[in-house]
C-alpha cells in the first residue's frame, strides 16, 4: 500500500479530465503543466482513456498522471499497466478496496458518508475522495466530519467551481479540490490550449 497524501499536495486542483480524443492528451496535460498545474485525474469514461493515459504517461513526464472513474479491479490494473501513478474511484466496496490497496500506486477511494471514511480509514488509509462533494453536504459537512475524524484529509470533488473552491480549501481537513472546470470541452474541442493553460493558472493560485 503507497501513501497517497503527497498526491493530495501537488496542487490546490486536481483537474479531473475526460478526454474522447487521444490525439489531445498531450497538448492538453503540457497546458495544465504551463499553467502550473502537476497533476491529471484523467477518468476512464471513454474507450480510449488507456491510451490517452498511456501517451500522458511517455511524453509528458513533468505531470503526476493519474485514472479515475475505477469501478472495478480489472480497470485498476489496466490503468496501472498504462502508466497510471495514482488511482481514484468515485466509492469503495470491500473487493474493490481489498484490491486497490494490493497494489504498488496510492489510491484515493471515494467517501460520502461517515460510515465510508471510517472503513478506508480503518484499512490504514487517512486520504480519500469525497464525492459527490456538492450533493453529499458540500463545505459545511466536511467541517463537521473534520470534528471527530480529524486525521482524514480529503480532496472533494463533484460540483467543485473555481469561485466555491476556496471555501473547500479554508478546511483543515482538505488538502486540494478536484475539478473539471480547468478542462471544458469547448476548449478542448477546439483544441484552445492557451485557454486551458489560463485556467490552469486561475487554479494554480488557489
Amino acid at each position: 500500500m503507497a501513501d497517497a497524501s503527497y498526491v493530495l499536495n501537488v496542487s490546490p486542483v486536481i483537474p479531473v479530465v475526460t478526454i474522447d480524443n487521444p490525439s489531445h492528451a498531450v497538448p492538453l496535460a503540457r497546458a495544465l503543466v504551463e499553467g502550473g498545474i502537476g497533476i491529471i485525474e484523467l477518468t476512464l469514461r471513454t474507450e480510449s482513456a488507456l491510451e490517452s493515459l498511456r501517451l500522458i504517461a511517455d511524453e509528458v513526464p513533468d505531470i503526476l498522471v493519474g485514472a479515475g472513474t475505477i469501478l472495478t479491479p480489472s480497470q485498476a490494473d489496466a490503468a496501472v499497466a498504462s502508466g497510471a501513478r495514482f488511482l481514484v474511484s468515485p466509492g469503495v466496496t470491500v473487493a474493490l478496496l481489498d484490491h486497490l490497496l494490493s497494489l504498488e500506486v496510492p489510491v484515493l477511494p471515494g467517501v460520502a458518508t461517515v460510515g465510508e471514511v471510517m472503513v478506508v480509514l480503518e484499512r490504514g488509509l487517512n486520504a480519500m475522495k469525497f464525492f459527490p462533494a456538492g450533493p453529499a453536504g458540500g463545505p459545511s459537512y466536511l467541517a463537521a466530519i473534520g470534528a471527530p475524524i480529524p486525521q482524514v484529509q480529503f480532496c472533494p470533488t463533484g460540483g467543485v467551481s473555481l469561485s466555491s473552491a476556496p471555501e473547500y480549501l479554508a478546511l483543515p481537513n482538505v488538502s486540494c479540490v478536484g475539478g473539471s472546470w480547468l478542462t471544458p470541452r469547448s476548449l478542448v474541442e477546439t483544441e484552445d490550449w492557451a485557454g486551458i493553460a489560463r485556467l490552469a493558472r486561475e487554479a494554480s493560485a488557489l
